[in-house]
């Protein structure tokens, strides 16, 4: 006799949990899912048997969380958060489902949602929906269809196709070029500017840390001042406002440059191991919207070669 794969409780018994626990009343919890409180209750000892623990503290006047109740709460929210969207999701499948892709926030501001007209102009009958993170996201299990990805090519999978490489250069708003107070033709010359810096893990590689590209031209001595932002968009935004100095990244900055939004005062990069894939879910080669957008992609990739 083969084992169960998975030895769970009754959803019912999660759902009940969850109401209870976010209602923190039994009653409650019984007037939102249509059932007695008796009933609610009884879910609850039997959820709690199952599990071995006590999942809240039952006082006279109120109900709290136990600190296992807590823990298992936040787990029920998500697991049930997940099914719903999937169920939903997959009751609109067929043509009514969207295209779901996933790209790195900073890609999906900056490159992707500025030309995705184009692609909506093609193909008016698709919808798209863009699940901007900077989280790698489980294709499969988030009903992704398509990811772009940053990173290097032993990262990439096995099926993964490269879009372009990219290098990071100092970038600034043509108005400070113009300011002869503070010229800006070679690196030292960064330490009358406010450099503005990226900060979050990834950035932290040399080609976009500020650090290690001040030491590789050979102005690590200096020390301006600085702004710090937690998404690459709203740093490049900052730069376009003429706030201080950031390192642009290739090719998310080159509409800017060629619309003169961006101006580059040195163009001194450091070597760059990563590049943008484009990689499909295994699920998506059934569904031949996903090729046109696949073949979309890798005509705007073309276009930036």
């Amino acid at each position: 006799m083969h084992e169960k794969r998975y030895r769970l409780p009754a959803l019912d018994f999660i759902q009940g949990f969850e109401a209870a626990a976010r209602n923190l009343s039994f009653t409650k919890a019984a007037e939102e899912l249509f059932v007695t409180q008796s009933a609610v209750s009884r879910q609850i000892k039997a959820l709690e048997d199952s599990l071995g623990f006590a999942l809240f503290e039952r006082r006279p006047r109120a109900l709290v969380l136990t600190e296992e109740g807590q823990a298992f709460y936040r787990i029920a929210v998500e697991t049930l958060e997940r099914l719903q969207e999937a169920t939903e999701r997959l009751k609109s499948s067929g043509k009514s489902r969207p295209l779901a892709v996933t790209t790195s926030i900073g890609f999906a501001s900056l490159w992707l949602i500025p030309r995705l007209q184009r692609f909506r102009q093609a193909h008016p009958e698709i919808d798209v929906r863009i699940a901007a993170s900077n989280e790698m996201m489980n294709l499969e299990r988030n009903l992704i269809d398509v990811a772009i990805r940053f990173c290097t090519p032993q990262a990439a999978p096995e099926h993964a196709r490269r879009l372009f490489g990219s290098d990071a250069y100092p970038v600034c708003s043509p108005a400070l070029l113009k300011d002869k107070k503070r010229p800006l033709r070679e690196p030292h010359d960064l330490k009358h500017h406010v450099l503005l810096h990226f900060d979050f893990y990834g950035a932290h590689a040399p080609f976009m840390d500020w650090s290690s590209w001040l030491t590789s031209f050979g102005a690590g001595d200096i020390a301006p001042p600085a702004m710090h932002f937690s998404q690459y968009d709203q740093m490049i935004q900052a730069a376009v406002g003429g706030q201080g100095v950031a390192l642009g990244m290739t090719p998310l900055i080159n509409e800017y440059i060629r619309k003169g939004t961006l101006a580059v005062p040195f163009r001194k990069s450091l070597d760059n191991p990563r590049a943008y894939f484009l990689i499909q879910s295994a699920a998506a080669a059934r569904r031949p919207l996903v090729e046109k957008f696949v073949d979309w992609v890798l005509e705007e990739a073309r276009r930036e070669g």
